[in-house]
């Protein structure tokens, strides 16, 4: 069975939104929808997960997967697609997916028992030193399980929005250094959390996909040097268990003088000012899972794909980040 998988950080969907939860359809809003509608469109996926979604109300009065769903009838009404939301975040950028039903079953499978649930504080040693340190998922990473429509499982996905490396407040040199060290910390006890709920799955002879904007990329920055580990490594998986890393549906990042290529996004140097191409849009999987093809749907590096460029100034102009679509044989 191949499927069309993919990711996208949507950037603050809910602000598309109104008071009730339905789609804005006119003015800045509602052209952006439109923008990000034609984009899901052309990627055309079997599933999708959604970073910063909607917003599910505590109370569900409101939640992501019926917003998403009314978005999708407004803007898409040709589709057919349904949405599905987990835990809801403290925060304001929800964890959420589309998915084909035509095709394929979505469930919302949590693990329940207590101490591991993905909305309540958890132990890591993040510095090797025996010592474990309390943390908690600021968005609890989204647990799905996918079947077909004979409902045979297929794999476990993780939807991860991870801590932002990036600091927004007015900071002196000293407090940027403990604000930088601090940050990176969770965002590595939460990639620790994530690639720990991996292993069980693994252990279980269960396939997984994690995806979502991790803020990391490959390689070694200054800090994860610091630290001796990066958050995507850690999401990959132990050297010493060859059988349960998890491989990137994209093709090994290049680092040049304008940052990495292939790149989902782009932030400004806090110090030079200067624009840096990064990846931190990922889908990873498992080796049950055959990647078929996988890319980054950045117009500016996808200059030959009809496709891509078909939906050029949308995907410019919808988002801060490039959607990445794979195509997965299960």
């Amino acid at each position: 069975m191949k499927l069309k998988i993919g990711v996208y950080n949507v950037e603050w969907m809910r602000d598309l939104f109104d008071s009730e939860g339905n789609p804005i359809t006119t003015g800045a809003d509602g052209n952006r929808s439109k923008k990000l509608a034609e984009v899901v469109e052309a990627m055309d996926p079997d599933f999708l997960g959604i970073v910063e979604g909607p917003n599910t109300l505590v109370n569900q009065s409101k939640t992501a997967s019926l917003q998403l769903e009314a978005w999708i009838q407004e803007f898409i009404p040709s589709k057919n697609l349904k949405g599905i939301h987990g835990f809801p975040s403290p925060g304001q950028q929800e964890l959420c997916a589309l998915y084909n039903p035509d095709k394929i079953k979505v469930l919302f499978t949590p693990e329940t028992k207590e101490g591991k649930r993905f909305d309540e504080p958890f132990l890591v040693d993040t510095l090797n030193r025996l010592i474990k340190e309390q943390y908690k998922h600021y968005r609890p990473p989204l647990e799905l399980s996918i079947l077909d429509l004979n409902d045979v499982f297929l794999t476990r996905v993780i939807i991860a929005h991870t801590k932002s490396k990036g600091i927004f407040d007015m900071v002196d040199y000293a407090r940027f250094e403990q604000i930088s060290q601090r940050d990176r910390l969770k965002l590595f006890a939460e990639c620790m959390s994530i690639r720990e709920r991996c292993d069980e799955y693994l252990e279980k002879g269960q396939q997984v996909m994690v995806m979502g904007d991790i803020n990391d990329g490959f390689e070694l920055d200054f800090y994860e040097n610091r630290f001796s580990k990066s958050a995507v490594e850690l999401l990959l998986g132990d050297t010493w268990h060859p059988e349960y890393i998890l491989k990137s549906v994209l093709p090994k990042p290049k680092l040049n003088s304008f940052g990495w290529t292939p790149n989902s996004s782009r932030f400004k140097d806090r110090i030079t000012g200067d624009q840096i191409n990064v990846l931190i849009d990922h889908i990873l999987v498992s080796q049950g899972l055959k990647i078929l093809d996988g890319k980054v749907w950045n117009p500016y590096l996808e200059k030959d794909n009809s496709l891509i460029q078909s939906v050029r100034n949308q995907l410019i102009q919808g988002s801060d980040h490039f959607p990445i679509l794979s195509e997965i044989e299960f």
